[in-house]
C-alpha cells in the first residue's frame, strides 16, 4: 500500500538516493582517511630510518659496535617499534634492539624485501597484527674501508618494524565516526524530507482530491482557500478557477435544458394540436375537392368561371399537402426498409421530378452514378420522398436555368461503408445567417412554405440510420448529402429493389 502513494514513493526514491550519495561520498572519505594514516605511518617510519642511520653512523664509521647496539635498544623502547636491526646481505642478524636475535637468521619478510628490491613491505605478525616492514641498506663508503674493505657493495641493511596497531586503532575509530555520523546524516535528511513533502505535498493534495471528490458527487460550492504561492498553490488556484467555470457552465447549461424543455414542451403541444387541427381540416377539404371538381366538368372550356375553379383546385390540392405535412410531423409513418438499390431509385424519382409541373426550364441535369454500389437497407418510398423534395427544391432554387447534378458513391470511415446521395444546383445558394436553420420546423423563406419539408426530410433519413448535411456558397449554389450505411444482401434479406423496382 505504501508504494500506491505518490508521497511515499517520492520520499523513499529520495531516501535511497540520499543515502546512496552520503554513503559513496563517506566510503570515499573513508579510503581517503585510511591511505592518509597509513602514509602518516610510513613517513613516521621513515623519519625513525634516517634518524636512526644518523645516530649509528659515528659510531659504525670508528668500529664502536658496542654503541651501535646500545643505540638500537635505546631507540626501539617505543611500543610502535617492534624492532631495530641491521643484518648481513646474507641474512644473518649483526645488530638488534633484541641482543638474543644476534647471530639468528633474520625474518624472512623481512629478509625478501632485501631480496626482491623493496624498502618496505606490511605484513601480518602474531600477537602484533599488521606490522610495517621497511629496510634501508648500509653501502660501503670509503670511511668503512678500514673495516670492511673495498670488495663489497652493501655491508649491511638497516631494518625497521613498525607496529601499525595504533594506526589500525584509529581508523577503526574513524571508520566509526565516519558510519555513525552517515547514518546519522541519513536519517535526519530523511526525516526532513519526509517532514517537507508530507507538509508541502501530500496535505495540499490530499486537500485538493477531498474537493474533487466533494465536486464528483455534484457540489460545485467548494473552494481551496488559504493557497500558498509555489506551485501547489498555483494548482489549488487553477482548481479554483476550474470549478468556478463549471459552475457558470452548469447554470448556463441548466438554463439553456430548460428552456429547450419548455421549446419542446410548446413543439409538442403544437404538434398534437396540428395534427388534430390537419386531421379535421382533412376530411372537409376532400369534400371541397370533390364538389369543386364536379362543378367545374359542368362549365365549357370557354367559361371564364372554369379558370377560377381551376385555381380553387390548385389551392385546395395545397391545403391538403400541408395538412399532410402537418400529419407526417406530428406522427410519421415507420419505415418499412428493404434492401435497395439507390441508383434506381434515383433515376426513378428524377423522371416523376421531370414530369412535375414547376419552373424548370433550361436547367441541366447531369446524373454521375457509381456502379456497383452495395445495397442500402431503407424504406424506398421514403427515401424516394426525401430525394423528391431535396430535387424540387434543387429546380426551384434556380429560376432563371442552371445545372442540377446528381451524383452517388461509396465512401469508408472507421471500417464503415456507407452509399452517399448528392444532389446539387447552381442557383443563389444559403446565406450563412439562415443555413444552421433549414432543418429547424415551421422556419422557411418561401412565401407559399410550411418550413416542414426539410424537417420532414431530416427526420426521414434519421429513421433509416443515415445523415444529411447541406454545404453551400451564397451566389453559387448549394449541395445536399444524404449518407446511408451501406450493407450486403446475406445480412437482411436475399433480394433487392432492382431499377424497374421488381425483387430479384
Amino acid at each position: 500500500m505504501i508504494f500506491k502513494s505518490l508521497t511515499s514513493k517520492v520520499i523513499v526514491i529520495s531516501v535511497a538516493l540520499l543515502a546512496f550519495g552520503i554513503s559513496v561520498f563517506a566510503l570515499l572519505n573513508l579510503k581517503r582517511e585510511r591511505a592518509q594514516l597509513i602514509t602518516s605511518a610510513r613517513e613516521g617510519s621513515e623519519l625513525m630510518l634516517q634518524t636512526i642511520e644518523r645516530s649509528i653512523y659515528n659510531s659504525m664509521r670508528i668500529g664502536n659496535t658496542e654503541e651501535t647496539q646500545s643505540i638500537l635498544e635505546m631507540v626501539a623502547q617505543s611500543q610502535k617499534l617492534l624492532a631495530v636491526r641491521i643484518f648481513h646481505p646474507h641474512g644473518i642478524v649483526l645488530k638488534s634492539s633484541s641482543p638474543n636475535e644476534i647471530g639468528t637468521p633474520v625474518n624472512n619478510d623481512d629478509y625478501q624485501l632485501y631480496l626482491n628490491n623493496r624498502y618496505e613491505g606490511i605484513t601480518y605478525a602474531d600477537h602484533h597484527g599488521e606490522v610495517l616492514r621497511m629496510i634501508k641498506p648500509i653501502y660501503n663508503s670509503a670511511q668503512c674501508h678500514t673495516c670492511h674493505g673495498s670488495k663489497t657493495k652493501v655491508i649491511g641493511v638497516l631494518n625497521v618494524n613498525y607496529s601499525l596497531a595504533e594506526t589500525k586503532k584509529r581508523m577503526f575509530e574513524v571508520t566509526q565516526l565516519f558510519v555513525y555520523s552517515t547514518i546519522a546524516t541519513i536519517v535526519f535528511l530523511s526525516l526532513s524530507i519526509a517532514f517537507v513533502m508530507f507538509r508541502l505535498v501530500r496535505s495540499p493534495l490530499n486537500s485538493i482530491v477531498d474537493k474533487m471528490a466533494k465536486v464528483e458527487a455534484g457540489d460545485l460550492s467548494v473552494r481551496i482557500v488559504n493557497a500558498p504561492k509555489d506551485e501547489m498553490g498555483r494548482l489549488a488556484r487553477s482548481f479554483n478557477s476550474m470549478i468556478d467555470r463549471l459552475d457558470r457552465a452548469k447554470k448556463e447549461l441548466d438554463i439553456y435544458h430548460f428552456n429547450q424543455m419548455e421549446r419542446a414542451d410548446r413543439l409538442a403541444s403544437i404538434g398534437e394540436m396540428a395534427a388534430g387541427i390537419a386531421h379535421e381540416v382533412k376530411n372537409p377539404l376532400t369534400g371541397i375537392a370533390s364538389a369543386v371538381t364536379i362543378i367545374n366538368d359542368d362549365f365549357q372550356p370557354s367559361d371564364p368561371r372554369k379558370e377560377i375553379l381551376g385555381e380553387v383546385l390548385e389551392q385546395v390540392k395545397r391545403l391538403d399537402k400541408t395538412v399532410n405535412d402537418l400529419l407526417f410531423f406530428g406522427k410519421p409513418t415507420e419505415p418499412e426498409p428493404v434492401c435497395t438499390d439507390i441508383n434506381a431509385v434515383l433515376r426513378k424519382t428524377l423522371l416523376f421530378a421531370s414530369q412535375h409541373r414547376s419552373k424548370g426550364g433550361g436547367i441541366e441535369k447531369i446524373l454521375d452514378l457509381q456502379d456497383d454500389l452495395p445495397p442500402v437497407y431503407v424504406d424506398p418510398k421514403q427515401i424516394q420522398q426525401v430525394l423528391l423534395n431535396l430535387i424540387l427544391n434543387a429546380i426551384q432554387a434556380m429560376q432563371g436555368g442552371g445545372t442540377l447534378t446528381i451524383s452517388t458513391s461509396l465512401l469508408s470511415e472507421d471500417g464503415s461503408k456507407w452509399v452517399s446521395v448528392s444532389i446539387s444546383d447552381t442557383g443563389k445558394g444559403i446565406p450563412d445567417q439562415i443555413l444552421g436553420k433549414i432543418f429547424t420546423p415551421f422556419f422557411t423563406t418561401k412565401a407559399q412554405g410550411t418550413g416542414l419539408g426539410l424537417a420532414i426530410c431530416h427526420k426521414l433519413v434519421a429513421q433509416q440510420g443515415g445523415s444529411i448535411r447541406v454545404e453551400s456558397e451564397d451566389g453559387k449554389g448549394t449541395t445536399f448529402s444524404i449518407d446511408l450505411p451501406a450493407t450486403t444482401i446475406e445480412e437482411h434479406c436475399s433480394s433487392f429493389q432492382t431499377e424497374e423496382g421488381r425483387s430479384l
